[in-house]
């Protein structure tokens, strides 16, 4: 973990903005710990955003699995599988909290516009105004064997359909303004405008007109999230995103990022406070630093087991490795060429685009420092992590807040439901002391939380903010 460093002089300091990720479809989970719960009963997602929202975060995230992934033909169960619909579990959140966002995810290339702005729109409005979408795409002809239509989309078209599907969306969100609703109780007149709700919309993608049955919401839309960290996934959420996710480990690389998309904003007319940078982060306390490290290090090991680094490295190797010893040296054998790969429906086969030059890499690294296969996958597959005392991850978290390398973080525990539990009773009073984290809501929506403008309301003007940064 790197030094903190002070803030810039004369510098405004920076209020940190931090969410919490349901930890369900994917391996940071470590559900064999004794006090893990359920990943589907709905107790624990309740104690989950509880425990978000008394520590006065900005949002709850869930992710989605539009089909359980398999390996080798067969699912993936070291993996946490399953996932009740989405719409169902925030909805339902809705109704134990009071200020805390609830964000989904929901897929642009398998769902309709007309049915995802009906959802969205009665979710802002069963939240009083606390509703976020995930825009993401669906890049593979496994998940899409599930749908009618079956197939996938290349990435440019699955972009194009993506950018005219939210386009859509914010349609139908427009197509009422507000003031339509008259219910004027003596004339017995209901709406002041007849045309309410109508829409039509004609593109590439998308031909349909009607009317959108869902009056305009608290926050007018929905906040927008975005997370591909491709080029087109940048313009994307430079264009269109009110927050974009990150995955850069490191303070360069995490400032590295945050430059480049910022600096993508004034060509859309948009300042750079428009697009918040919020990167998934898991955490590991102790005591003492020492503790947390040692900690650090057996989690990870009970996150990737032996059998689970033999899965790991399928994904590279294409090709069954069960019977290699994970506490072995790696192949010698080459990975198998080929566009049918063992991992089925993982990012990982776009990850590793050259397997053998993966390959070649890791053999050197695992040579030069002694690894074992279950080593190697430990050390390769760490994603950002706040390890520490609690005042060394609230120093830290806040030294990357202020320096630009992010304006706050998605946090992702290990354990489910009660992982944010020492976070928020430990971290958060540090954050507050130090003045860089709320210490109560101020508004009653997820655009308040975000510092976000209203689209009901004159965007508020700051004065050098839509420059590059």
């Amino acid at each position: 973990m790197s030094k903190p460093q002070n803030r810039t002089p004369g510098k405004p300091q920076k209020q940190i903005h931090l969410a919490a990720h349901f930890p369900g479809v994917n391996n940071t989970t470590v559900w064999s710990d004794p006090r893990a719960g359920s990943h589907i009963e709905f107790s624990s997602f309740a104690h989950f955003a509880r425990t978000a929202e008394r520590a006065k975060f900005d949002f709850l995230f869930l992710a989605e699995g539009l089909r359980l992934r398999e390996q080798g033909g067969q699912i993936y169960d070291l993996d946490v599988v399953g996932r009740p619909d989405t719409f169902t579990v925030l909805a339902a959140l809705a109704a134990v909290t009071d200020r805390l966002g609830l964000t989904g995810t929901i897929n642009s290339t398998f769902n309709e516009p007309y049915e995802v702005a009906r959802q969205f729109a009665s979710l802002d409005h069963l939240s009083a105004g606390r509703a976020a979408w995930n825009v993401v795409t669906s890049w593979d002809a496994f998940t899409g064997e599930n749908f009618r239509r079956g197939g996938f989309l290349p990435q440019e078209e699955r972009y194009s359909r993506a950018r005219e599907f939210l386009a859509t969306a914010q349609e139908l969100f427009d197509s009422w303004r507000g003031d339509e609703i008259l219910a004027d109780r003596d004339t017995g007149a209901f709406l002041r405008d007849a045309k309410a709700g109508a829409f039509v919309h004609s593109g590439q993608h998308f031909d349909i007109h009607g009317r959108f049955n869902v009056p305009r919401s608290p926050q007018g839309r929905p906040v927008i999230f975005q997370a591909g960290d491709s080029e087109e996934g940048r313009e994307f959420a430079a264009a269109d995103a009110d927050a974009i996710f990150s995955r850069h480990a490191t303070l360069d690389a995490g400032r590295a990022f945050y430059t480049d998309v910022k600096s993508r904003l004034p060509r859309y007319g948009r300042r750079a406070d428009q697009l918040l940078i919020l990167p998934a982060a898991s955490f590991v306390l102790g005591d003492t630093d020492a503790e947390a490290e040692e900690l650090a290090k057996d989690i990870r090991r009970q996150q990737v087991s032996g059998a689970t680094a033999l899965k790991h490295l399928e994904w590279v190797w294409n090709g069954d490795l069960s019977s290699y010893d994970p506490e072995g040296p790696l192949p010698e054998v080459d990975p198998l060429p080929g566009e049918h790969t063992v991992s089925r429906g993982r990012a990982q086969v776009r990850m590793y685009r050259d397997p053998q030059e993966t390959a070649r890499e890791w053999r050197e690294l695992a040579e030069a420092n002694k690894w074992s296969i279950r080593d190697l996958v430990i050390e390769t597959g760490n994603r950002q992590s706040f390890i520490g005392s609690p005042a060394t991850v609230a120093r830290t978290i806040d030294e990357y807040v202020q320096t630009d390398a992010a304006d706050g973080f998605i946090l992702v525990p290990h354990i489910t439901p009660g992982g944010l539990d020492a976070f928020a009773d430990q971290v958060v009073p540090l954050l507050q002391e130090r003045g860089s984290f709320r210490a109560d809501y101020e508004g009653t929506t997820l655009r308040h939380h975000l510092g976000l403008d209203h689209p009901d309301e004159p965007a508020s003007d700051v004065p050098g903010e839509a420059t590059a940064v």
